[in-house]
This record gives C-alpha cells, sequence and structure tokens, in this order.
C-alpha cells in the first residue's frame, strides 16, 4: 500500500469527518436562527435562556430528544419503523457529498479540494440523494400503522416526486450552458464577467463589471427551481406532508426522541443542500469580490460561499414567517399545471437561443 493511497485515504476521512460535523452545527445554529428571525418578524424575543442570545436552546432540545424514550406503537412494522428516520438522514447526508463549498488548500504538500467528491456527474448525484429522500418518508408513514402517518407519506411522496420533476427541468438550461454536470465545473463557468456597463463610465479607472452568473441568464428557470426547491423540503407553505390541522404531524407523528430527531436532521439539512445547489447553479459558487491577500486565498471563496447559503435560508424562513399553507390541491395544480409547463417553455427557448447563437 503506497503512502500516496494512505496519504488519500486520510484526506477523505477527514473530509468525511469533517462535513458530518460542520453539516450537524450549522443545522442547530439553523434551527436557533430560523426561531431567533420569526420571532422577530412576529415581534416577540424568540429563544433568549439558554447561553448568549439563546444560542444553547437547541442544543438544549436536541439533548431532550436523544434522552427521550422511544416509543413504538404496537401496530406498526418494527422494523421498517426503525429503519426510515435512518434512511431519510442518509440520503440526506449522501446528498451534500459532491457539492462544493469552496475552492482548494494545500496540505502537507496535498491538494485537497472542499467537497467529499468530485464527481464529474455530481449534480445527478445530488438530484438521486434528493429521490431516494422519500423513501424515508414514504416508509415512516406506512410503517407507523395509523392513518394519519400513512396519508402523510402519500402526500409526501405525491408532492415530492411532483415537484422533483419541475425541479430537474429548470437545472437543464445551466447544464446546457456549462456544457457539463460537473458541479465545480458549472461554477468554473460562471467565474467571468459578461462585460462593462460603459454607460456608467469607469470608477477610479476600474469598470463596472456584471457578473457571469447563470441567474442573469436564466432567471425563469432559477425562479422555477425556488419554488420547487422549497416544496421539495416540505418547508411552509408546501409543508402539506405534515399539516397539523389535518394530519397531526404527518408521516412522523408517531416518532419521539431520537427518531424524530433524525428526521429533523434531514429536513434542515434539505434545506441546506437546495440553498448550496441554488448558489452553484445561478449565484456563481464561491466567486465574488476578494482582497488581493495570496494569505487567505482559500478563506474569501468559502465565505462567499457560506453568505450566499445563509441568503436562501434566511429566504426559506421568511417564506415560513409570511406565508400560509396551501391548499392541497392547489398545491399539486401549481406543480403539474404552471411549474413543468413553465420550465419545459424556458428549456425550449433557452435551446433555440443556443442553437442560434453557434
Amino acid at each position: 500500500m503506497s503512502m500516496t493511497f494512505l496519504a488519500d485515504l486520510v484526506v477523505i476521512l477527514a473530509k468525511i469527518l469533517i462535513v458530518f460535523l460542520v453539516l450537524s452545527v450549522l443545522v442547530i445554529f439553523i434551527v436557533w436562527f430560523e426561531r431567533k428571525v420569526v420571532a422577530h418578524m412576529q415581534s416577540r424575543l424568540g429563544p433568549n435562556r439558554w447561553g448568549p442570545f439563546g444560542l444553547l436552546t437547541s442544543v438544549a432540545d436536541g439533548m431532550k430528544l436523544m434522552f427521550k424514550e422511544p416509543i413504538t406503537p404496537i401496530t406498526a412494522d418494527h422494523v421498517t419503523f426503525a429503519l426510515a428516520p435512518g434512511i431519510s438522514m442518509l440520503a440526506a447526508f449522501l446528498a451534500f457529498a459532491s457539492i462544493p463549498f469552496g475552492t482548494s488548500v494545500l496540505i502537507f504538500g496535498h491538494r485537497a479540494t472542499f467537497e467529499i467528491a468530485d464527481l464529474n456527474v455530481g449534480l445527478l448525484w445530488v438530484l438521486a440523494m434528493g429521490s431516494l429522500a422519500v423513501y424515508g418518508v414514504v416508509l415512516a408513514g406506512w410503517s407507523s400503522g395509523s392513518k394519519y402517518p400513512l396519508l402523510g407519506g402519500i402526500r409526501s411522496s405525491a408532492q415530492m416526486i411532483s415537484y422533483e420533476i419541475a425541479l430537474s427541468l429548470s437545472l437543464i438550461p445551466v447544464v446546457m450552458s456549462a456544457g457539463s454536470l460537473s458541479l465545480r465545473t458549472i461554477v468554473h463557468a460562471q467565474s467571468g464577467v459578461i462585460g462593462s456597463i460603459g454607460w456608467l463610465g469607469p470608477v477610479g479607472g476600474v469598470g463596472k463589471f456584471i457578473p457571469h452568473w447563470y441567474i442573469f441568464y436564466h432567471l425563469p428557470a432559477f425562479l422555477i427551481f425556488l419554488l420547487a426547491g422549497v416544496a421539495e423540503t416540505n418547508r411552509p407553505p408546501f409543508d402539506l406532508a405534515e399539516a397539523d390541522t389535518e394530519l397531526v404531524g404527518g408521516y412522523h407523528t408517531e416518532y419521539s426522541g431520537i427518531k424524530f430527531a433524525m428526521f429533523f436532521l434531514a429536513e434542515y439539512l434539505h434545506v441546506v443542500t437546495i440553498s448550496a445547489l441554488a448558489v452553484l447553479l445561478f449565484l456563481g459558487g464561491w466567486n465574488g469580490v476578494t482582497p488581493n491577500l495570496p494569505v487567505l486565498g482559500w478563506i474569501w471563496p468559502l465565505l462567499w460561499f457560506v453568505a450566499k447559503v445563509f441568503f436562501f435560508v434566511f429566504l426559506f424562513v421568511w417564506l415560513r414567517a409570511t406565508l400560509p399553507r396551501l391548499r392541497y390541491d392547489k398545491l399539486m395544480a401549481v406543480g403539474w399545471r404552471v411549474l413543468i409547463p413553465a420550465a419545459l417553455t424556458w428549456l425550449v427557448v433557452s435551446g433555440l437561443a443556443m442553437a442560434g447563437s453557434v
């Protein structure tokens, strides 16, 4: 076994451990962030007891769920009931495996890129893992042995499959523009500038430039992706799978303790993944204005990426605090009658525009 192979193995294992820990801590922070933002929008204080600014409230909630007694209904299928949360959480973590979140850094003479695996079909991998997540939801609803979780699981599967079609179609124009399914290649394709805005004139000897981000080329695709992404994560106003007024708690009604926490973790991980995809595909990834400091060359792209991702996380929270839940028939009508035709139309327009420019 060569030293190069061992070094590569150590780097990969270190990446997996770091990404797992960072995502777990990030979910805890996002839960606190959401509660604080929603409280501010509703003129409340939000969490303010545990830790500074209530930062440890989510940690306390997590510890409570870890030590809470897990209860399994008598009518449940015990094996499937126990496996369903793990399937949801595993799919959520695996979806992030091919997400690049920065450039690279030199560690002990080894160039390490900022993702677990740089796949040439990274976008397909993320979509595939997102599709697997529906199995955890459906199995959880079916295995609970109760009608409300079953209805929630059926609702969720229909919703996720329907909006997944629109989401996938909205990404095809981006793939066509970049000529690759690799997320890192798509980001590199957006690293340039469109050109200077001549009528503004130079400012300090430097012209004004518009970033070469795909949101300027494919704005309709971006809006379709954003709406479908919110529905894919079962977030308000598309949270019909967990409608408490109709289904008590939806597919995870019968879950408690650590099993419920795993569903909770998976949902917020999907929010981070959809936000990261929006940044990578439409907002130039980690590209941004950076100072000319070679020592900190890898930090600025990482900070730009995190800042853009949190912009979309804030958008998810804003939607939750603002919009009421849709009726289920309206939810399905938006997906099939509005988003899918719109995505197909923009796909044809983009294809004709690219063919005409050749």
